[in-house]
């Protein structure tokens, strides 16, 4: 089953009684990119009270990964709520981290489970939702005489040239939709070889 994923990262703002609580939505691909989001925050915002998350990895219907962290919030009021509106969505490979300024009035457990899932809401409807479709990397060398017979090649698949190596030879590491991989390297012929794939 497909699913969609956020296209770029967004956020939104939600209030009340005078407890503000900032929601900030990002693509991830795994649990480090997760982390380095919510580290992120913690620098940009380190006055807040509380860095709420919940993040789902892979396809939300079947998870292979998620989690959510309270973070000094009553247990389950703040995290879990961020997570069910991820997993009721439907959206995967994404993380949404809520900062929370404090404004004196307590809300409760029930307000404050509210509050968090409102905020997470808010963001989900602040995205660009896109279907998620599986990449893989390629490492590939040629000749300097085949380089741009190469690159002909990689646009023909709409793969991206991320880094390109020239020593000896030319080395490329190429991006691709991982349903093209078998097609992009079965052109390749006498034009250059495969020395390593990520992710395919």
């Amino acid at each position: 089953m497909s699913y969609q994923t956020l296209a770029a990262p967004c956020q939104a703002i939600y209030d009340i009684k005078k407890s503000q609580f900032l929601a900030f939505a990002y693509p991830i691909d795994d649990r480090e990119q997760a982390m380095a989001c919510v580290m992120q925050l913690k620098e940009q915002y380190p006055d807040a009270r509380h860095h709420c998350y919940g993040y789902v990895i892979g396809n939300p219907h079947n998870t292979t990964s998620a989690g959510f962290d309270d973070d000094g919030e009553p247990n389950g009021t703040a995290g879990r709520p961020i997570l069910n509106v991820l997993q009721h969505k439907g959206i995967g490979n994404v993380i949404i981290v809520v900062v929370r300024y404090f404004g004196g009035i307590k809300l409760g457990a029930g307000g404050l489970t509210r509050a968090y899932g409102t905020a997470a809401q808010l963001a989900v409807e602040q995205m660009v939702l896109v279907p998620f479709v599986a990449r893989c990397q390629v490492s590939v060398q040629t000749t300097f005489a085949h380089e741009a017979q190469i690159r002909y090649l990689v646009s023909a698949v709409d793969g991206q040239i991320v880094t390109v190596d020239y020593a000896n030879q030319v080395q490329m590491s190429v991006q691709m939709d991982l349903a093209k991989r078998s097609a992009f390297i079965e052109s390749l012929g006498v034009f250059g070889q495969v020395l390593d794939e990520e992710g395919c």
